[in-house]
């Protein structure tokens, strides 16, 4: 495993845990190795040091264990090897392809490498074209290469496009893995298996039996040290066209022919495809933006968004975005797909509630019961992941009076789930070659296609009056209006 970005935060704070998680598994096989690639000057040992603090800071935070097990670590850092190179020389690459050759230099570079993109995304067209023009990316004598890419795959749909003419000039799609760590989460994997393996729900996912569903990506967090990029990016482009929607299409797609890597990816892309493009005199109807200002989050005063490092005092750019998405299928003709993600909310969260319609009210009337609580089943993501069903039963005594009753299924009291990053699968899925979890670039490329014209459109109209919406707050008002227009209300962010 080569990591390209070896000291920046994601491989600290994520990829490295990871790794542990998969060792203390034992789910490396016992040739593993790990080159860590940057361009800071560095040796073997202080970049470990380094990756050790941030371990010890997620295992204590895990409240499964207190320290580190000191015996995989060792395990993991006979491994693990620091190259000092330059992401835009050639010469890097020449240097770092004779490093891999190193252990067996009779036979060149025969052996299973991946090069897992953990930088900027400004880079991952270079570096893709690099490792081509130094045979890096060459498969050949039975052996794989692959290369794992972050997101942001692309800023709109036209850098998407160009982006995956430039990798894929290169790079077979089989070779190509565009990872999103919300696809490792055990809840997310399980919603295929929920559907189509429970004869219960399968025959009411759709128009006939749902009434509408929402999802819903809350963070409690700002942008943190990430203020430049945000100001570049924003919550739309950040967190739709790839989580958001990739939830989306887990929820939505039909069942695969069978659980190959490219049925089931066929589908989703599918679910994508058929999400309806609105046009610019829509996007006001359909799409609401908010920023953050001042307000207090856990009894704690928190800043406005326009006071972060690095943010201008005059941003226009969205800390939250909610969309009122149709798929237009024969399975949800008719049922509206509310998506919101935003910064500094209520709480943390990401979790799909899917609304199912009410009975007719006849006999409930007749039993003097007026507006039963309707039926909801919620998928929990993070950051408890489990699964709940809310629904009515009567209450106990003499009298005809409906109670509300949930039933809750949590991934950790059942089945003593260890805590995870959300990587640890889907590394393991690069190394055996499983591309399930991994998104296309259809797949890609569409999403961009849906929220391209919310971009034109709030790219050529600034908001007047952000900020809109409290730190430690359900969001702008504007969101609420998004559902009201339809006899509906968001779910509690709580």
């Amino acid at each position: 495993m080569v990591i390209f970005g070896a000291g920046g935060d994601l491989t600290k704070r994520l990829v490295v845990p990871a790794l542990y998680n998969l060792a203390c598994a034992k789910l490396l096989p016992e040739e593993f190795a790990i080159i860590g690639f940057d361009l800071a000057e560095n040796n073997d040992e202080s970049w470990q040091g380094s990756l050790f603090e941030m371990l010890e800071a997620f295992v204590k935070s895990s409240g499964r264990e207190s320290m580190v097990n000191q015996t995989v670590w060792h395990w993991l850092t006979e491994r693990m090897t620091y190259f000092q190179g330059d992401l835009n020389n050639p010469q890097s690459y020449e240097a770092l392809k004779a490093k891999l050759c190193e252990p067996d230099a009779k036979n060149g570079t025969r052996g299973n490498y991946f090069f897992y993109l953990a930088i900027d995304d400004r880079f991952f067209g270079s570096a893709v074209q690099h490792l081509g023009q130094s045979g890096l990316a060459q498969e050949a004598n039975g052996s794989w290469r692959r290369v794992v890419i972050e997101k942001p795959f692309g800023h709109d749909l036209e850098s998407a496009k160009a982006l995956d003419k430039k990798i894929l000039a290169i790079l077979d799609e089989s070779q190509i893995y565009r990872i999103d760590h919300f696809l490792g989460k055990e809840t997310v994997q399980n919603i295929v298996m929920f559907r189509f393996a429970n004869g219960l729900f399968e025959p009411v996912w759709n128009r006939d039996r749902i009434d509408h569903v929402q999802i819903t990506v809350s963070e409690t967090v700002g942008v943190e040290r990430r203020g430049r990029f945000y100001e570049k990016t924003g919550a739309l482009r950040d967190m739709v066209p790839n989580h958001v929607f990739q939830l989306v299409a887990m929820t939505a797609m039909e069942a695969p022919n069978s659980f190959d890597a490219d049925a089931v990816r066929s589908e989703k892309a599918k679910v994508i495809q058929a999400i309806k493009v609105c046009e610019s005199s829509e996007v006001s109807c359909t799409a609401v933006r908010g920023q953050y200002g001042p307000g207090e989050i856990g009894g704690k005063p928190v800043p406005a968004y326009r006071t972060e490092a690095d943010v201008s005092s005059t941003s226009q750019i969205e800390t939250y975005v909610a969309m009122k998405l149709q798929i237009e299928n024969w399975r949800w003709a008719g049922v509206p797909f509310y998506i919101r993600t935003g910064k500094r909310m209520a709480s943390r969260k990401t979790q799909i509630s899917i609304r199912f319609k009410e009975i007719p009210a006849v006999l409930l009337r007749e039993a003097r019961i007026d507006n039963p609580a309707p039926n909801w089943l919620l998928l929990r993501i993070q950051p408890e992941e489990g699964i709940a069903f809310e629904f009515g039963a009567k209450v106990p005594g003499p009298t005809m009076k409906l109670g509300d009753v949930r039933m809750d299924f949590k991934y950790a009291d059942y089945f003593g789930t260890a805590p995870s990053t959300g990587y640890e699968t889907l590394i393991y899925d690069v190394m055996i070659g499983d591309a399930t979890l991994f998104q296309r670039a259809d797949n890609i490329e569409s999403g961009w296609r849906v929220v391209q014209p919310v971009l034109d459109y709030w790219a050529s109209h600034s908001p007047k009056n952000f900020p809109n919406y409290a730190a430690g707050s359900q969001g702008p008002a504007e969101a609420d209006e998004l559902l009201k227009r339809d006899g509906r209300e968001w779910r509690k962010i709580n």
